[in-house]
């Protein structure tokens, strides 16, 4: 009788949970009226450029250069001689924001190409041709325009910040180049910094975003884009990244109005606190910001911030962290009057600071053929005050501007990047191109290795760059 009673209390439970998961089924999100809703404004982007061909890399190595000179380099080439141009081409994502041609899709997606073509999610031809009408760096967002006869289809940007965590997304782009893709997920997580630039605020999606994703649309439930995917984890599955709207659609706006894309500037270094230095502070948790130094003549300076100092607020925004007070101070422009509130000394110090304008971080880099080249496979420049404030370095910094890292060289192999700053050789300052050479040519062909100090984005640390016996 027992077995009985107990077989029927299974059959029982069995029947309560198939008549749950039956009630509950038609909750999940259908995301047809979606997809043929948002998928004719997603559109394919193709691109062009030429690239050198790599083909004297394959004959590089000792005692090559002086058979060259006798009997001619690989396909008639000499060394010295300019390598052969070749075509490179690259896919990604983007959609429709404007009925007459307006497209957003991701800096890096389009960055120094020659040739950009758009492909409308039902056409079968060859492409509209895109005029870029203007990029930018540090969000890596760009802006696009192409000509036709008929109004398109376009998406609207979304409320980023009232999104919530869980709430489900669908992506749309071209994965490996498979046009009209859509993949559907939740939002994982919200403020991701993932070291990708200096305004890191990225919506985390569990939607599956590829290769060819980037530029393309993360939407809501109601068909607004809400972020757009730029960014996957190399290390994990389910894990994609997503410029926030509400960031994208302001330096959109100003793209489309032929406007500079401007921002605040306040001059400071700063750093996260963590729980040795709240100790020594006194402060009750690591919330806010350490001023790390502050910058002669700049903003915070001028209204009497100090090293030292721990930024707690900038205007209405309360600070976590130290990439807190970096978006908070970019999102307004130059001249913007802002109440800043400090602990100092145990007790809040509110200050008002008229803020400077943020020089872009690539404007220091982006003309590289004012650097000099060097042995370790590096084009180098003095750093100037103008390049500091630029990578947000403090006036100390003293040394020698990384400008172009050759592909195949032994600096890159060590890791060396354009940005960099180099503070010193075998622990010898360096204040000029020859300093630097005269210690790579002697000290590294004879120990075979050059230990560098470098100073990236405010942190110093060593890199031993490794060379052959012809200092190389």
């Amino acid at each position: 009788m027992n077995g009985i009673l107990k077989k029927t209390a299974l059959a029982v439970t069995g029947f309560v949970f198939l008549a749950t998961s039956a009630t509950a089924a038609p909750t999940l999100p259908d995301f047809v009226p979606l997809a043929k809703k948002a998928g004719p404004a997603v559109v394919n982007i193709s691109t062009e450029r030429e690239v050198e061909s790599p083909v004297m890399d394959m004959f590089n190595f000792p005692g090559m250069e002086r058979f060259f000179e006798q009997f001619g380099g690989p396909f008639g080439m000499r060394p010295g001689q300019p390598a052969p141009k070749r075509k490179s081409s690259a896919l990604g994502s983007g959609f429709i924001i404007s009925a007459d041609g307006y497209i957003v899709t991701n800096n890096h997606v389009v960055e120094g190409a020659d040739k950009v073509t758009v492909k409308l999610n039902a056409d079968k031809s060859a492409g509209l041709a895109a005029k870029v009408v203007g990029t930018d760096a540090e969000t890596d967002l760009a802006l696009l325009k192409v000509e036709s006869p008929t109004p398109l289809p376009v998406l609207k940007f979304g409320d980023s910040d009232a999104m919530e965590v869980g709430a489900w997304v669908m992506a749309i782009g071209n994965p490996f180049g498979l046009s009209n893709t859509v993949t559907a997920g939740t939002l994982s997580a919200k403020g991701r910094d993932i070291h990708a630039g200096p305004f890191d605020n990225f919506l985390q999606t569990d939607a599956s975003i590829n290769p060819g994703n980037s530029g393309g649309p993360l939407i809501n439930m109601e068909g607004e884009v809400i972020g757009i995917n730029t960014a996957i984890s190399a290390n994990g599955q389910g894990i994609g990244f997503a410029i926030p709207s509400n960031l994208a659609s302001k330096v959109i706006n100003d793209l489309r109005e032929g406007k500079k894309v401007s921002r605040g500037w306040l001059g400071v270094t700063i750093q996260d606190v963590d729980e040795n230095m709240a100790k020594a502070l006194g402060l009750k948790n690591t919330k806010g910001a350490l001023i790390g130094s502050v910058m002669e003549g700049e903003p915070a300076d001028k209204a009497g911030l100090r090293a030292g100092d721990v930024v707690v607020r900038v205007g209405d925004h309360d600070i976590e962290s130290a990439s807190d007070v970096t978006r908070s101070v970019a999102s307004l422009k130059p001249d913007t009057k802002v109440d800043i509130v400090v602990l100092r000394d145990g007790k809040e110090v509110k200050t008002t600071v008229k803020l400077g304008e943020r020089a872009s971080h690539s404007a220091a880099l982006q003309n590289p053929s004012q650097g000099e080249g060097t042995d370790l496979g590096v084009s180098v420049k003095v750093l100037t005050p103008e390049d500091a404030r630029a990578l947000q370095l403090s006036g100390d910094v003293k040394g020698l501007l990384v400008v172009d890292v050759k592909g195949n060289g032994a600096a890159a192999e060590a890791g060396l990047r354009p940005g960099d700053v180099i503070l010193s050789a075998n622990l010898k300052p360096v204040k000029d191109v020859k300093e630097l050479s005269d210690i790579v040519r002697k000290e590294g062909k004879e120990r075979g290795a050059v230990m560098l100090q470098i100073n990236r984005r405010g942190e110093t640390f060593f890199i031993t760059v490794t060379l052959d016996k012809n200092g190389k």
